[in-house]
């Protein structure tokens, strides 16, 4: 089966950022007419729309789509999940992996919902302390666990190309609900998303 690229636009929006674009290229003494600048404007307009389609995204629809009974009561972890974001501040990119855990109360979520919340939040403009809430408030609000635990560990490019210019250095934010703030459950998640079991 031949690739399908599923990526939308809206022709409006990419226009109007189009032309921002070409007008950054020339307050940067750039020439957007040189042949390997001509479609750069479309390109990058583009591309801000995918990186920030999570405006467009209604995470708790996505949870509430794949909603199951079952008495099953025990931590669920979905870790190691790849998290792409762009800085609020400095509109860079920051990127690293999501540990995400409940403990259903009733209802379990089909999940791949999981990475498809944390998409939703981290496809618009963040920091990551307040992606790492959202997370967090989105899964306990919607499927009412007995506790929800979020972990992510990030690298941040305005830390990295400028500023203080440190290559080696990882962000790391965590948050914590219900059963979670319990220091043997807490443990036994951090145990989990550390260890490698395969």
């Amino acid at each position: 089966m031949a690739f399908e690229k599923k990526e939308t636009y809206t022709e409006s929006t990419t226009k109007e950022l189009k032309g921002h674009y070409q007008s950054v290229l020339k307050l940067i003494n750039e020439d957007p007419s040189r042949e390997g600048l001509v479609k750069t404007p479309e390109r990058a307009a583009k591309a801000m729309q995918f990186l920030t389609h999570g405006y467009d995204l209604e995470p708790e629809e996505i949870l509430k789509g794949a909603l199951f009974k079952e008495e099953y009561s025990e931590m669920v972890l979905v870790k190691d999940i790849e998290v792409y974001s762009m800085c609020e501040h400095h509109i860079l990119p920051f990127f690293g992996k999501a540990h995400v855990a409940y403990i259903p109360n009733g209802h379990v979520v089909g999940l791949s919902k999981i990475p498809r919340v944390v998409d939703a939040f981290a496809r618009r403009l963040q920091v990551q302390e307040r992606l790492t809430d959202q997370i967090l408030h989105c899964i306990d609000q919607t499927l009412k666990p007995l506790g929800v635990a979020v972990v992510i560990e990030a690298a941040h490019m305005c830390m990295m190309m400028r500023g203080v210019q440190k290559q080696n250095s990882v962000t790391t934010t965590s948050a914590f609900t219900g059963e979670f703030k319990n220091v043997e459950t807490r443990s036994e998640f951090l145990n989990l998303i550390s260890a490698k079991l395969r």
